[in-house]
């Protein structure tokens, strides 16, 4: 687990294969949670930058997959923060579901990967858990500073990306692609052509630094790197 500050009072956590984003605006705010045994790394991570659990405000979740919601219950319970979630995937978490059918991503390695792996089968129970708020596309969260809300289906119905005015623009994208080997596509899709214009719709918008799911941050030139490869020619 390493913290890596991206921004002003910005950071990125990384727990393994996925990544969670803390925001130190008094309140803190955290994004994402990580699989079910990154609780106490994100805790680690809080006092790491000097702060407390009970500094935890606010809690936004970009959508309901596993690896990004495995940790709410407990960063919920031991610390009271306020959840926020897109309606469709608060009503799944509600439900005790963490996934609808998804299928590969539009590149060789995704449809590979499908082919000799049971992807598209995973495991989706969950204990329910109902979040607090229900937030969507256009919102303006007065949280972390500001957020604005950005609905980004594809990958997930719900999923939500969020941007940040400080530092000339921070994006955290979420899954709608990731940044590993280079910046591509995410590896699974419930709806790919919904995925492409939600990348489009991203790389439209200004912003210096982005923040993924799954890779290593952008920090400097972000939002050109995502109009050169996601905004067609």
């Amino acid at each position: 687990m390493a913290v890596r500050q991206i921004g002003t009072d910005v950071y990125q956590i990384s727990l393994g294969y996925v990544n969670a984003f803390l925001i130190d605006g008094g309140q803190l705010t955290l994004i994402d949670t990580g699989v079910p045994s990154s609780g106490e790394k994100i805790v680690k991570a809080i006092q790491d930058i000097g702060r407390q659990p009970k500094d935890l405000g606010h809690i936004l979740l970009t959508h309901c997959h596993f690896d990004h919601t495995g940790s709410l219950a407990m960063l919920k319970e031991a610390t009271g923060a306020q959840t926020y979630m897109h309606q469709a995937d608060a009503a799944l978490l509600a439900a005790g579901k963490m996934m609808r059918p998804v299928g590969p991503a539009p590149v060789w390695w995704s449809k590979l990967m499908f082919s000799l792996l049971p992807v598209g089968r995973l495991n989706s129970d969950c204990e329910p858990i109902v979040i607090d708020h229900e937030i969507g596309d256009g919102d303006t969260l007065d949280i972390g500073g500001e957020l604005q809300v950005i609905h980004v289906p594809g990958h997930c119905a719900g999923q939500l990306a969020f941007l940040s005015p400080r530092d000339g623009g921070i994006l955290f994208a979420a899954d709608a692609c990731m940044n590993m080997a280079g910046m591509g596509y995410a590896p699974i899709y419930e709806d790919v052509e919904a995925g492409e214009r939600s990348l489009e719709k991203l790389a439209e918008l200004a912003f210096e630094t982005v923040g993924f799911g799954h890779g290593r941050s952008i920090v400097g030139g972000a939002s050109d790197r995502f109009r050169q490869r996601w905004l067609p020619a």
